[in-house]
């Protein structure tokens, strides 16, 4: 069966939706999308990115492989993806949704990330897998090239090869040097598929094997959604209706989707976010998705959001479903999406998928490119290759210091920071001139290149609800460098309506990539330094705040500092 869908709009939006839908159906918008029809969007090359319509059904006609792999894979005790973004965000999903302990994802340069998860393994029972579309991705490539030195070291490099498997695309990089290198399998991802609509191919479905879910069951539920989306009446179209409320809220102004869940599928946000934020953040539009934020009363909601609460049977113990239905009362957009199983998920993988779409064509954009993380990494690797070049660093500057903390901006936007009005303590009045930039309709990002670990994401969610207390802005947390393939093509592409504070740190320790001259260390700060000179160049209100090697106190400093700047 279906998961349930219902939606609540205030009669604004209802009439608007109506008049969209009616459009859809005069202009065959959904029969144009199953035909591969680039007019829909912005006639580039939409339709060279639209396998994702019906990978589910190829995949379904290819089991053998995922029942080869899932019988395989009960030969490790412990398995470690290597990727990001789309490569990594879906089975992110199901090792949480499905409490799969002894699977591990690695989606962060951060030196004392990899560290922490080296501690948990016995390499020698360990089945590693590199997924990269490109096959030529920084991260997965160094994530590889260290563990692949590692398990060389342990068992020997002319079997290392055989804890190793690779998901890419035919022809890639990462196909070649896992030939080379002897890998114990190549799985092929389709071309036509961009990542972060993988969900339902090679990319999500063999990590759920290896994890031993039920890969048929989860296909032959996910296709029920699949077919629903093909309905040419738009009213009955699950993906259709939801990606028209979503183009009507964003033309309406409500441009931050804000998204609740029961805690059993908390981490789906996770995925949602880098699906709308890649792919409707571009060309100075974007819906912006705000995960994991702490919900308000109604009436401390402004009129720039709309609301999605997914839940499953299960009865939520957090109290969000009275909370949301009080928001719904009130007069704001929601959507509730109830799963009748956690297997279930596929169906909404391909609903949001759809969803996505459609919202793109409504906002005239391309929503399968990603050109401003390009921009990102072109930064970056003008710094790993200054690096390569003198052994260092290039040099920087901080404008002002205090205990050991750093902040970093540049000439326009200190200019506005000069402004604030200094008291006993500057750190504490520069941070506060940055968050009373915020206006209204703006949301605040807090994009931190440390460990996630749980010490520091309660602190930096204090930082985040603290400035939603004190602003009732949209408040975001990323962790760097996982959401630059995620939320930060939105950041830099989208509506200038953000505030950023980036936040990064010295390391305790570093780990050497191998065969590079340039550590972890380096590649975290190349990326985090890359990704603040786009946000400058594209004219952001962003503020960088560098800590030493002592994190945990520094961002309690920081936190404490923003706590009492009421």
């Amino acid at each position: 069966m279906l998961n349930q869908f219902n939606y609540s709009l205030p009669e604004d939006l209802e009439t608007a939706l109506h008049a969209k839908l009616e459009e859809f159906k005069s202009l065959d918008v959904v029969g144009r999308i199953w035909k591969k029809d680039p007019l829909i969007w912005s006639n580039e090359d939409e339709d060279q990115w639209l396998g994702w319509l019906d990978i589910a059904n190829r995949e379904l006609e290819d089991l053998k492989k995922y029942e080869y792999f899932a019988e395989d894979a009960k030969n490790f005790k412990d398995i470690v993806l290597l990727g990001m973004g789309g490569s990594s965000l879906c089975p992110e999903v199901f090792s949480i949704t499905f409490d799969k302990q002894n699977f591990h994802i690695l989606d962060s340069t951060v030196p004392a990330q990899i560290k922490t998860l080296e501690s948990k393994l016995d390499l020698a029972k360990t089945l590693f897998i590199v997924a990269s579309k490109s096959g030529s991705t920084l991260e997965p490539n160094a994530f590889k090239q260290y563990f692949f030195d590692r398990v060389s070291e342990t068992i020997g490099r002319d079997h290392a090869g055989s804890k190793f498997v690779a998901i890419t695309d035919p022809g890639s990089k990462l196909e070649a040097a896992a030939k080379k290198e002897r890998f114990r399998n190549i799985f092929y991802g389709d071309p036509t598929v961009g990542g972060r609509f993988s969900a339902l191919s090679v990319f999500g479905l063999i990590p759920a094997a290896a994890m031993q879910i039920d890969v048929e069951s989860f296909l032959r539920s996910s296709i029920k959604m699949v077919e629903a989306s093909k309905s040419d009446l738009p009213y009955e179209n699950p993906g259709a209706l939801l990606g028209a409320i979503l183009g009507v809220c964003h033309e309406h102004g409500r441009d931050k989707l804000t998204i609740f869940t029961s805690p059993e599928i908390y981490d789906v946000g996770a995925w949602l976010e880098q699906l709308i934020a890649e792919s409707t953040g571009k060309n100075g539009v974007s819906i912006i998705p705000v995960d994991r934020e702490s919900i308000r009363d109604p009436e401390k909601y402004g009129s720039d959001r709309m609301f999605a609460y997914l839940k499953t049977d299960e009865f939520d113990s957090s109290g969000a479903a009275q909370r949301v239905a009080q928001i719904e009362q009130s007069g704001q957009p929601v959507v509730r999406i109830n799963l009748a199983e956690k297997l279930n998920l596929g169906q909404e993988f391909f609903r949001w998928e759809f969803a996505t779409a459609v919202a793109g064509a409504i906002m005239e954009i391309n929503p399968f490119d990603q050109p401003d993380v390009e921009s990102a990494k072109i930064e970056a690797k003008k710094i790993t290759s200054a690096y390569e070049k003198t052994g260092k660093l290039p040099g920087e500057k901080p404008f002002y210091e205090q205990g050991g903390i750093k902040l970093f901006t540049d000439a326009v936007n200190l200019a506005d920071l000069k402004d604030a009005t200094f008291e006993e303590n500057p750190l504490e009045s520069y941070l506060k001139a940055h968050i009373a930039r915020i206006k209204k309709n703006d949301y605040f990002a807090l994009l931190a290149y440390v460990e996630m670990r749980p010490d520091y994401e309660k602190l930096l969610q204090d930082i985040r609800h603290e400035v939603l207390k004190t602003t009732g802005a949209a408040t975001c947390l990323g962790f760097g460098p996982r959401f630059l393939h995620s939320t930060g093509q939105a950041y830099k592409g989208g509506a200038n309506n953000g505030v950023f504070m980036q936040i990064t740190s010295d390391d305790e320790q570093d780990l050497q990539v191998p065969g590079n001259k340039y550590t972890f260390g380096v590649i975290k700060s190349a990326q985090a330094r890359g990704d603040f000179q786009v946000l400058l160049d594209r004219q952001r209100r962003a503020l960088r705040v560098h800590l030493s090697e002592n994190v945990f106190e520094d961002l309690q400093t920081i936190t404490e500092l923003i706590e009492g700047s009421d």
